[in-house]
This record gives structure tokens, C-alpha cells and sequence, in this order.
């Protein structure tokens, strides 16, 4: 059993997300439609904003919220950028020039490299004054302005009665992957 696949399809992890095959089953990190969520949460706390430019590395981002993202952002007046990033070096570039251009919003992308450069990526925002929009609570917790995405606690009680299920004789074959149900925004606390 899986938790927190990003794309357990386009991984090969499983044949479908309705009948997976094979041995395994679990559960979704992401649902991609959250990406327009996620550029509402930004427009609301900054009505200015005029582009948002999502940082990812090509090498780890599964690019399952594009789509969403392409066709959400003009709807609500939004330019929408990709801002790949695999080094400092690029990250901190892609920043700063997100926010040379001005009236840009930033949107963290969720993947290992994000995560492993939060501090940096939260200094930088803050520091160019960029309104952020995260993909995980520990963004929030280390001082960025929003997070929008799952909320772990119910995933792991859910991931609880599958495996139960499982040790009771359920074929994972049959079990469907689920996606996440409850969702959580969490905003950082003003320093003081």
C-alpha cells in the first residue's frame, strides 16, 4: 500500500485509479484541481495581482496540476509562468525575476526539491514582497503566507481501514486509489 502517490498511474504504480491491479493500492497526495484553488487563494489576498508563477523542478514535478492551472488562471486575470528551477542558483533567479516584473504572485508546486528549499523559497518571497501560495502545512509553519493542500491526519486514519481491510483477506487489486476528501488552508502567524 501507497500514501501520498503524486501520480500513481503515471508513475506505474498502478494500471487505473478505479480497479488498480497488481498488489498495490493507497492513496492520493494531490487532487490536480486544487490548482485553481490554489490561484483563487492568491488572487484573494492580493486583487492586484496581474501573473503567478509556479516554481517546480522539471526533474521532480509530476506536472499533473498544469492543465488546471493554464486554464484556471486566465478566468480570474491571471498570466500564468512556469519557473522551472533545479538549483539555488535558478531558484533564486526565477524569483527575482517574477518579481521585477511586479503585481506577480508565486505558487510553489509540491516536490522534493520545494520542500528541501523552503526556507529559502519563503526568505525570498518575503523578501521581494511576492504573495506565496505553498503546497504543504511546513510551509506555513516556517513563516510563507498560505498553504492549501491535504489534510495528512485524515489521509493516515483513512490509510488505517485499508489496511485493515487488507489484512482481513481485501484483494489491493480491487481497492480503489482514493484521492484526499479533507482539505486544510493554513496562513502563518505574523512575527512579532
Amino acid at each position: 500500500m501507497f500514501l501520498q502517490a503524486g501520480d500513481p498511474v503515471g508513475f506505474g504504480f498502478v494500471a487505473n485509479l478505479a480497479r488498480p491491479g497488481g498488489n498495490l493500492t493507497g492513496f492520493t497526495n494531490y487532487e490536480p484541481s486544487m490548482g485553481d484553488k490554489w490561484l483563487e487563494i492568491l488572487k484573494e489576498i492580493s486583487p492586484d495581482l496581474a501573473r503567478v508563477g509556479a516554481l517546480f523542478n522539471p526533474k521532480t514535478h509530476t506536472g499533473q496540476f498544469w492543465r488546471v492551472l493554464e486554464t484556471a488562471a486566465p478566468s480570474i486575470g491571471l498570466v500564468f509562468s512556469k519557473m522551472p528551477a533545479q538549483d539555488v542558483a535558478e531558484l533564486d533567479r526565477a524569483i527575482e525575476g517574477l518579481a521585477r516584473e511586479g503585481n506577480g504572485g508565486l505558487l510553489v508546486m509540491p516536490d522534493i526539491f520545494t520542500v528541501n528549499n523552503r526556507e529559502r523559497i519563503i526568505a525570498l518571497a518575503a523578501q521581494h514582497r511576492l504573495p506565496a501560495m505553498y503546497p504543504f502545512r511546513t510551509f506555513a509553519k516556517g513563516g510563507g503566507l498560505a498553504t492549501y493542500g491535504i489534510d495528512n491526519i485524515d489521509v493516515y486514519r483513512r490509510a488505517a481501514s485499508y489496511v485493515d481491510r487488507i489484512l482481513r483477506g481485501a484483494n489491493p487489486a480491487e481497492l480503489p486509489v482514493e484521492a484526499p476528501t479533507k482539505f486544510e488552508l493554513i496562513s502563518s502567524s505574523p512575527t512579532r
